[in-house]
C-alpha cells in the first residue's frame, strides 16, 4: 500500500456519514407537513437524515400547541359575545 492511499482513503457515496437534521429543520418540516406543502428535496432529506422519533415528538408537540391555540381563540371570541 502506498502512503497516498493511507492519508486520503476514498469512501463510496453510500458509506459517507450525513449530519442529522437540526432542530430548526425538524420544526420547519413539521410545519410544512401540517400545512401540506413541502418540496421534494426537503422530503427526501427528511427521510435520508431524519430520525422518526424527532418527527413524532415534533408532531405531537405541534398538535398539542395547535389545539391549545384553537381553544384559547374560541374562549376569547366567546368572552366578547
Amino acid at each position: 500500500m502506498n502512503d497516498e492511499s493511507r492519508e486520503n482513503p476514498a469512501k463510496p457515496e453510500e458509506e459517507k456519514e450525513e449530519k442529522p437534521l437540526t432542530f430548526f429543520e425538524v420544526v420547519g418540516s413539521t410545519f410544512a407537513a401540517a400545512v401540506g406543502v413541502q418540496s421534494k428535496a426537503n422530503r427526501q432529506r427528511d427521510f435520508a437524515r431524519g430520525k422518526p422519533v424527532h418527527f413524532i415528538a415534533a408532531g405531537v408537540l405541534f398538535a398539542a400547541l395547535f389545539v391549545l391555540v384553537v381553544v384559547l381563540v374560541v374562549r376569547v371570541v366567546l368572552s366578547f359575545v
